[in-house]
């Protein structure tokens, strides 16, 4: 047994980032996760940088643990056969409009037909039940709708701005992965299939608004929605002498040690600093405080004071830090492993330990249809009727044909 999901078999419809993650998850708990791609493959496969086209660093990042197979969709041929694996898969993942899976006709009525104790999953813009569930949605135009760029404004930035990380796509992935599992624990217990919406919108305001609901939690409303923390113009790497230092004061301790550590016991007692209400209401105050007194050692001289004083400090990494980080290489984060195609890469860790069934790196991310054979012929297809579903086009396989 590799994994908590081994033996679980997930036919995965997705594309870009977020489906596929979702997918990578599965994966790597175990799963046998097949890929089914479009002729022309996973458009993130053509994401610089790569060493050959088609294997993207972006798309070995979020398809490790998978098999790939090529599929046309539009041709029935290939229809039947998306339905024949269905017929034997636990769960199904998409991630276009389930309009445009209509238009397939892979909806849940259809794919139920061929298989009703499936976990029908999709993943995408909006809610159905509402006016925008039509909608095109890619992660940038979620982040607008959810307030992040105007958030990221409101706390100094020169322009709305998205956070430069996938962030509704990747956080939406770690959703469709959670109810994939409980809505598996359920079928346990209930022997039902079932079909199952996350919204990347509703999803994504669950974020943003658990903290910025603010006075609109409460009706009548109770002062301004916004987290005033996280909107302090000055909550952002202080800068030092030399450099940046990531802190965080908080509690009541960690304030009565910080004016230790500056010389100035006496603040702690003020009205302003005193208690943790005083400072939530003077948050941007607090913070441009620290700010200046940040400049007056070096990242180095914080991070000794603050670290012997008990407080919370971190460097500021950059990308290359990371990859260099000590803490990093001793728990074996980072792991090179050889690519059949690629070479030497980089695979980061699944990010959490298990004392029974871990999770592991099981298989490299896949060539476009590098396992088309070998999963049609699990799927009970002879070799004569693999080979007229490749010849007419509605199935395909790398060049060079079967590696299997």
């Amino acid at each position: 047994m590799s994994g908590p999901l081994h033996g679980v078999r997930v036919l995965d419809l997705t594309t870009v980032v977020m489906g596929p993650y979702a997918t990578q998850i599965l994966a790597d708990f175990g799963a046998d996760v097949v890929k089914v791609e479009p002729p022309g493959g996973d458009v993130m496969r053509y994401a610089w940088p790569f060493r050959h086209p088609g294997m993207g660093h972006i798309f070995l990042n979020a398809n490790r643990n998978k098999r790939s197979i090529v599929l046309d969709l539009k041709q029935q041929l290939a229809r039947e056969a998306c339905l024949a694996l269905a017929k034997r898969a636990d769960v199904l993942v998409y991630n276009i409009r389930p309009q445009a899976m209509a238009r397939l006709k892979l909806g849940y009525e259809e794919v139920r037909a061929a298989n009703a104790k499936i976990i029908y999953v999709g993943c995408f813009g909006y809610s159905q039940r509402g006016p925008y569930a039509a909608k095109a949605a890619y992660d940038d135009l979620i982040q607008g709708a959810a307030g992040i760029p105007a958030l990221l404004k409101m706390q100094g930035a020169e322009t709305p701005r998205y956070a430069p990380i996938i962030v509704a796509d990747r956080s939406v992935g770690q959703q469709v992965a959670s109810a994939v599992s409980a809505a598996l624990y359920y079928r346990e217990k209930s022997g039902k299939g079932q079909r199952v919406d996350v919204p990347m919108f509703e999803h994504l305001l669950q974020i943003v608004l658990g903290e910025h609901l603010g006075g609109y939690t409460f009706e009548p409303q109770v002062g301004e929605p916004g987290y005033a923390r996280m909107l302090a113009p000055d909550r952002r790497p202080y800068q030092s002498k030399d450099g940046y230092v990531c802190a965080l004061i908080y509690n009541d301790k960690q304030w009565k040690a910080f004016f230790q550590v500056i010389g100035r016991p006496e603040m702690f007692s003020t009205k302003e600093y005193a208690t943790l209400e005083a400072r939530s209401r003077n948050y941007a105050g607090a913070y441009a405080f620290v700010a200046d007194e940040m400049k007056q050692r070096t990242t180095a001289e914080w991070l000794e004071a603050l670290e012997g004083a008990d407080i919370p400090v971190q460097r500021m990494n950059s990308l290359a830090d990371i990859v260099a980080d000590p803490h990093l290489a001793a728990t074996g984060f980072f792991r090179t492993v050889e690519h059949p195609s690629e070479g030497a890469i980089r695979s980061m860790a699944v990010p959490s330990e298990w004392s029974e069934s871990a999770p592991e790196y099981r298989r490299h991310a896949p060539r476009l249809g590098e396992h088309t054979r070998e999963v049609l012929r699990e799927a009970g297809y002879t070799k004569d009727k693999i080979e007229r579903l490749i010849s007419s086009g509605a199935a395909g396989e790398p060049a060079g044909g079967d590696v299997s």
